[in-house]
C-alpha cells in the first residue's frame, strides 16, 4: 500500500537532508508557515522527489541546476550537502553548473560554485 504523499515525503525528505535539518524546519515553523511546510512536503518531497522515475542522484543535479539558473542561492548549500545522501559526485556538481554557466549565464554558475567550494570545505571538517 502506498503512503499518503505527507507521509511518503516526510521519509523522503529526511532521508535526502537529514533528521537535523528537517527537525530544525519542523521546531521552526510557526502557524504562518505551517501550511507551507506541508506543501512542500507533500508537493516537493511526497510527489516529485518520491517519484522512483529517476534517480535521486538526477534529482539532486537536475534541482542544483535550476537553483543556480534561476539565482535562488539560498538553497544551494542545503542541496550540496544533500549529495551526500543522494550519491551526486563533486565531478556531476561540476558539469551541472558548466551547464548553468552556458544556459544561464557565467555569473550564476560562478556564484553557484563558490557556494559549493564552501560548503565542500565545510564537509570536509565535519569528516
Amino acid at each position: 500500500m502506498d503512503l499518503p504523499r505527507e507521509a511518503a515525503g516526510a521519509l523522503v525528505r529526511r532521508a535526502v537532508l537529514g533528521d537535523a535539518h528537517v527537525d530544525r524546519a519542523g521546531a521552526a515553523a510557526t502557524a504562518f508557515d505551517r501550511s507551507f511546510q506541508t506543501l512542500i512536503t507533500e508537493g516537493a518531497w511526497g510527489t516529485v522527489w518520491a517519484s522512483n522515475a529517476i534517480s535521486r542522484r538526477e534529482r539532486s543535479m537536475i534541482t542544483l541546476a535550476l537553483l543556480a539558473a534561476l539565482g535562488n542561492f539560498d538553497e544551494i548549500p542545503m542541496h550540496i550537502r544533500a549529495t551526500r545522501a543522494t550519491g551526486a559526485s563533486r565531478t556531476d556538481i561540476e558539469q551541472v553548473f558548466q551547464h548553468v554557466a552556458v544556459y544561464a549565464g557565467v555569473p550564476r554558475a560562478n556564484h553557484a560554485i563558490r557556494l559549493a567550494k564552501e560548503v565542500f570545505r565545510e564537509m570536509e571538517s565535519d569528516d
